[in-house]
């Protein structure tokens, strides 16, 4: 029997190969207890086009003295951090891979905000 990290990473792999298939870049997301990390990889997997999480120093002085990462508003931050970057590195459309992570909560925040900046999926 599988335990929950390992059911996670068979789920990914499972979005992995279906987005493969598709030719497109990809926003991935990882999320911790403390931090939420995005990056946009380059549609043969090869090379990080764009990156941003809650570990970076700017952000943690945006989201206070406390410098929590683990909430829905550092992860619609970060959504939009990414959207900005992958558009600055001229990504306009990416499939959104969530890293076998349920579409809820932290997760659901980071890709509502990408949408809203203006990133496509």
């Amino acid at each position: 029997m599988l335990n929950r990290k390992d059911q996670r990473l068979r789920r990914s792999k499972q979005t992995r190969v279906r987005i493969a298939l598709q030719k497109v870049a990809r926003l991935t997301v990882f999320r911790s207890n403390l931090h939420i990390y995005a990056s946009v990889i380059s549609d043969d997997g090869s090379k990080v086009l764009a990156s941003a999480s809650t570990a970076e120093k700017e952000v943690r002085a945006r989201l206070g003295a406390a410098g929590k990462g683990g909430n829905t508003e550092a992860a619609a931050l970060i959504g939009k951090r990414i959207a900005e970057r992958a558009k600055a590195a001229g990504i306009e459309s990416v499939a959104f891979d969530r890293g076998g992570f349920a579409y809820h909560g932290r997760v659901k925040a980071l890709a509502e905000a990408a949408r809203e900046a203006g990133l496509q999926f």
